[in-house]
């Protein structure tokens, strides 16, 4: 068999279980973003905040996810997940181990990573925004939530993006080690077509070039959407 017969869609190629793989690491990824928006932005909320507790909740959370290696969060979230279920199950009458599934583990996992670099991001986007906006919407009567709304979250999300491309780049990678769940990633099928068939150089290259057709489609994309913000920024202000 020559190596496109490897990675092709032939009866013995590989072709369509690496990109499956591709799509799998795709929506890891988007839900991880997803999970570390969450956290990012209430740590954020936290360390912005008036209150002593917060702002010590706030920068324990980045201090420790930042620091400690992610293959061991997904490690302590993986098999501490599947305990906490074995011990839920066993209180509801289940027999036996159950494990928490590798999709939502390494999601949830990678999630808490990047949940932490993203709260760094949303507090700079937050200082970012000149006092004089928030001052001008109080003078005029707006509500907390409604300078939330309108002047807040735009603007946030205008100052944010760049960094928020950074931190989607580096989870994109970072999936990669969520392999060690079992989940059908490129890293995983790569690590088991090499395996089964030999040709550990040529899947792990074709690996390697999958992840960087990933993350060069991601700079594309994510640079569009930064010209169109700032073209639209620049619009409001000429309108201004």
């Amino acid at each position: 068999m020559t190596w496109i017969d490897y990675i092709g869609f032939g009866e013995h190629g590989r072709g369509v279980l690496l990109i499956y793989a591709a799509l799998m690491t795709l929506g890891v990824t988007l839900a991880a973003m997803v999970v570390g928006a969450i956290f990012g932005a209430l740590v954020a909320w936290g360390k912005l905040s008036q209150s002593r507790i917060g702002r010590i909740a706030g920068d324990a959370y980045t201090t420790v996810f930042r620091g400690v290696p992610e293959l061991l969060v997904i490690y302590l979230v993986y098999f501490g997940g599947s305990q906490a279920v074995t011990a839920i199950g066993g209180w509801l009458g289940s027999e036996g181990f159950l494990g928490l599934p590798s999709f939502i583990a390494g999601a949830l996992a990678v999630g808490i990573i990047c949940g932490s670099y993203q709260a760094e991001v949303f507090r700079g986007a937050y200082l970012a925004i000149l006092p004089g906006e928030l001052d001008a919407a109080r003078s005029i009567g707006m509500s907390k939530m409604l300078r939330f709304r309108r002047i807040i979250i735009p603007q946030v999300m205008r100052f944010s993006l760049p960094g928020l491309g950074n931190v989607w780049q580096l989870s994109l990678k970072d999936s990669a080690l969520v392999s060690v769940t079992g989940l059908a990633e490129i890293m995983r099928v790569s690590q088991t077509s090499a395996g089964s068939t030999k040709q550990f150089f040529l899947f792990f290259i074709v690996g390697g070039v999958l992840y960087l057709v990933l993350t060069t489609l991601s700079d594309r994309v994510l640079g569009f959407f930064e010209r169109r913000v700032a073209k639209s920024f620049r619009g409001s202000i000429g309108r201004a």
